[in-house]
């Protein structure tokens, strides 16, 4: 009896738990179809304003669909970028050994602890000086090669990758040597296709904190036709009389790459994560 009583406790917990999580959301899907003013009154219904608060985003000149492009172009290649080299690093941690190892480890994590305000300064007076150097323009400043640099090797993706390594089982690297193959060839072709669930997840946490970055690109990309979705959105509630409908259409649109991305791998994203706690 207790036992029942206890799963009735725990249902109407989880039930509460998630008519929580998922109201802002439905909040704002029916905030994108009504008027700016029924918005304002909390009105909770749909209306039938979706197409125009639409129309109004993109004749407005925010130049939303350009900010969206910039977004989805950074965190592509951001992505794929930090998937080759913070897997690299944290493969090479576990697999090749030597003296210095675990104190070079130790110093990735400890910077961890820096925190990127205290970055921001010395990292503009360094991009700002590749405008200069001939072929280190594509990195400068105002490019989008700016934001990528900085976020294709973090201390989390390289430690979430190592602690993924160690439970690689070493027979297989071993045998692809007797085998012939290189060891480019062995991360490539032996190491990266058996951890798809830990690159699923690694994916999932990069694209999303890359589509999220406001901070940098709001210091690096200084023209108007280089911003991306972060700077559009917060440049839309600045204004002195905000237009909710409008606003609550471009949040809904921004949040479909993420919820598509993750739906799709939601399954590896589990195991992933799952895997690298076991780790």
């Amino acid at each position: 009896m207790s036992r029942k009583i206890g799963n009735v406790f725990q249902y109407i917990f989880l039930t509460i738990a998630s008519v929580v999580s998922v109201f802002p959301i439905f909040w704002m899907v029916i905030a994108s179809t009504n008027k700016s003013v029924d918005i304002t009154k909390g009105t909770l219904l749909p209306g039938g304003y979706f197409m125009e608060n639409l129309k109004t985003l993109l004749n407005s000149d925010l130049q939303y669909m350009n900010a969206f492009k910039n977004s989805l172009l950074i965190a592509v290649v951001t992505t794929a970028l930090a998937m080759i080299v913070s897997s690299a690093a944290g493969y090479a941690f576990v697999i090749y050994k030597s003296k210095g190892r675990e104190r070079v480890f130790t110093i990735v994590l400890l910077s961890m602890m820096v925190p990127f305000a205290a970055l921001m300064v010395p990292l503009f007076r360094l991009f700002s000086k590749f405008q200069h150097m001939g072929p280190l323009k594509v990195i400068a400043l105002n490019t989008p090669m700016a934001v990528i640099i900085i976020a294709i090797a973090t201390a989390f993706l390289i430690f979430f990758f190592r602690q993924n390594t160690q439970s690689f089982p070493k027979e297989l690297v071993e045998a692809a040597r007797i085998d012939g193959l290189g060891e480019f060839g062995i991360f490539f072709k032996v190491f990266m296709p058996t951890n798809k669930s830990v690159y699923a997840a690694a994916i999932v946490v990069t694209f999303m904190t890359s589509w999220n970055n406001y901070l940098w690109p709001l210091i690096a990309l200084q023209s108007p036709e280089k911003r991306t979705l972060p700077l559009v959105l917060a440049a839309m509630g600045s204004s002195y009389t905000p237009d909710y409908g409008m606003m609550m259409v471009a949040v809904v649109i921004a949040t479909i790459p993420m919820a598509v991305l993750f739906f799709i791998m939601q399954k590896q994203f589990v195991a992933g994560m799952t895997g690298s706690v076991k780790g």
